[in-house]
């Protein structure tokens, strides 16, 4: 029961939210599934990294990167751009919540603890971006480097 709600059911609601997004985004047929499959994947390497002791900043940088190895891979397979299913999966792990209570401390004249989360927030924001970009950058590189198949045309 305790893996139940500690990874199911946030992943779940990643999913959900995933593909809510995705229909905001337009996207139609089996891509809103794929987003809520990376929107899952993202949150649960996410919580993994954070049981593995790592910090938020290193937990989120690694499950940007998983998201962009999986959006690629789906980009490919699905012969689409890969904007759309990169973005509505990273959505799930942006630190809104970060940010309301760094204002939240700034009004109310806790300076440390604005700067704090303030400071958490950014890394967190930086290290998805960052995660993102060098994850999918490394996939471009490797893939166009594999041997492709020519297809003689008649």
């Amino acid at each position: 029961m305790e893996l139940l709600q500690e990874f199911f059911f946030p992943c779940l609601w990643a999913f959900l939210a995933s593909v809510a997004f995705g229909l905001v985004y337009n996207i139609h047929g089996g891509g809103i599934l794929i987003c809520g499959l990376g929107g899952g994947l993202g949150w649960f390497v996410y919580l993994a990294a954070q049981r593995w002791n790592a910090g938020t900043i290193l937990a989120a940088f690694v499950a940007a990167a998983a998201i962009a190895v999986f959006s690629e891979c789906m980009a490919r397979l699905r012969r689409c751009p890969v904007t759309g299913y990169l973005q509505v999966a990273l959505l799930p792990l942006v630190p809104g919540s970060g940010i309301y209570y760094a204002m939240r401390h700034c009004v109310a004249g806790e300076t440390q603890l604005f700067l704090s989360t303030l400071f958490n927030t950014l890394g967190m924001a930086a290290s998805l971006a960052v995660g993102a970009m060098l994850a999918s950058a490394v996939v471009r590189i490797l893939l166009t480097r594999l041997p492709q198949k020519h297809r003689e045309h008649p």
